[in-house]
């Protein structure tokens, strides 16, 4: 069917896509989403008037929507026809969003502004929860709770899109969701300044002891000492993992006086006077802080164990700010009972709760809280690294404006698990154009039956990468009458290596 805006106007900017079965089947779309109803919709459309005057940094309402599915596109300076021509995804408002772990407002804003339909839940959902409700979602949006297994992609029939509104993507099966056809995005860099300063205070608290003062004060004990309290300034910072967050806490602590040392499986520039050390080992011996920046791997998942432990400095510090199953954390207790260690700050853990509350982090999770918690100037914070408004924002923009780019363009890039494809728009000049998406497998003879296809048409530009055992293609096509868009439409969904694929248009 088509999508009728706040003024009566249908919407003209349909798609419609097709999975091929994996080991389930997808429903019938029988109307918004299928071919029939975007045909239906482009018979029956209305062009949409440009507003006279539009300039660069301004916006309009290709369809003059209402508040609840209002669409907008920066318009930049020129004439209308080199202007990008907004690709709608199915009719407006087909696309449904499910958001959990209380991801950013700006987020939600950015989505429904594009007239989807964003179901925000605060908390994060169980297996069981997922595979009931994931056939109602073409999209996900998660943070470092929610787990989406290879059952969950079973059941997620209509997925097109998965967003991680954080830094690590180890909570999704990225294989299940690469046989699906689905790239997941996420968010790299968008809180690297908020864990390097949290960093940063934590080892002034570390330093001066200040996590133990403020829970005697709180106890009414008054303890003024100065034993075993240490300006930074002068001591020597040691950071494993010289990424975004590694570097920026580099020029942080070289700022305050500190030296640093840096280990990175890749040679890497340093900034500031910071210094790559060749081993690891070299590092733990000469640092009075280690603070950890790796991926969770393989090859890092407890990294940091008692021979790690034992080669630091007497009295040093670790900081794990990074991946809970980087660091051994039983041997970490028995470092720090022995007095061997100075301190720990420690933000994340192998198993953490799944929601907020009291009687949450004990020994049930793991096994070793109790004696975590009573271990001397040891700060334990709920994986909060990241957790800023400024970086809770920044995230929620940099993931919502690449899902909205691959939804409503095809543009892949930035996945972690998917090929990175993107054409130039469509401008509002390029009549009668429509674009194909074409997710398949990465199999010889998968381009050539699709060319041929193709063959009798007018390919304006075409783009394809692989990433493994998946490939991706976008093709733009002129002057499809809605005959021949069916014809081609029908014949690519047919194709052996087809995974999924989507017309834009």
């Amino acid at each position: 069917m088509a999508h009728t805006n706040g003024n009566g106007a249908q919407s003209h900017h349909t798609q419609a896509f097709h999975r091929t079965s994996l080991s389930f089947s997808p429903p019938t779309f029988n109307g918004a989403g299928s071919f029939s109803g975007m045909m239906a919709a482009q018979a029956a459309h209305v062009p949409v008037p440009v507003p006279h005057g539009a300039a660069g940094g301004q916006s309009f309402s290709p369809t003059s929507a209402s508040p609840s599915h209002g669409r907008s596109i920066s318009i930049p300076a020129g004439d209308h026809a080199s202007r990008p021509r907004l690709l709608t995804p199915f009719d407006q408002g087909d696309i449904k969003i499910l958001l959990l772990e209380n991801i950013s407002q700006g987020a939600v804003a950015l989505l429904r502004n594009q007239g989807y339909q964003v179901d925000h839940v605060t908390k994060a959902w169980s297996e069981e929860e997922l595979i009931e409700k994931i056939g109602d979602y073409h999209v996900i949006g998660i943070r470092s709770k929610t787990r989406l297994t290879a059952k969950v992609f079973r059941k997620a029939a209509k997925l097109l899109s998965v967003g991680c509104f954080c830094i690590g993507t180890n909570q999704v099966d990225l294989e299940a969701a690469a046989k699906a056809g689905v790239p997941v995005f996420n968010s790299p860099f968008a809180n690297s300044r908020s864990v390097a300063e949290l960093v940063i205070g934590e080892m002034i608290c570390l330093s001066r002891q200040l996590a133990d003062r403020t829970l005697e004060m709180r106890a009414g004990e008054w303890n003024k000492v100065s034993k075993s309290c240490y300006e930074v300034r002068g001591k020597t910072l040691g950071i494993v993992g010289y990424g975004h967050i590694g570097s920026q806490l580099s020029v942080l602590a070289e700022s305050m006086g500190m030296s640093v040392l840096y280990y990175d499986v890749v040679p890497l520039m340093p900034l500031g006077t910071a210094r790559q050390v060749d081993a690891i080992e070299d590092l733990l011996a000469n640092s009075d802080f280690v603070s950890l920046h790796v991926p969770e791997l393989p090859e890092t998942r407890n990294m940091i164990s008692t021979a790690q432990l034992a080669a630091m400095k007497k009295g040093s510090y670790l900081l794990n700010n990074a991946r809970g199953t980087v660091v051994d954390l039983p041997a970490l207790v028995e470092s720090l009972e022995t007095g061997h260690l100075g301190g720990a700050a420690i933000d994340v853990y192998p198993k953490e709760p799944a929601a907020n509350g009291p009687n949450t982090f004990t020994d049930n999770l793991n096994g070793f809280e109790s004696r975590l918690r009573a271990c001397k100037n040891v700060i334990l914070t709920p994986h909060i690294g990241g957790s800023t408004e400024e970086a809770q924002k920044m995230i929620g923009t940099e993931v919502a404006t690449a899902l909205i780019r691959y939804i409503n363009f095809g543009a892949s890039t930035g996945s972690v698990n998917f090929p990175e494809v993107a054409l130039r728009a469509i401008t509002e000049g390029d009549k009668g154009m429509t674009r194909l998406c074409y997710v398949h497998n990465n199999v010889p003879g998968s381009l050539k039956a699709v060319n041929e296809i193709l063959a009798d048409y007018n390919v304006e530009k075409q783009s394809s990468d692989s990433f493994r055992d998946l490939a991706y293609l976008l093709a733009d096509v002129a002057n499809l009458d809605q005959a021949d868009l069916r014809e081609v439409y029908d014949k690519i969904t047919k194709t052996k290596a087809n995974i999924l694929t989507r017309v834009l248009s």
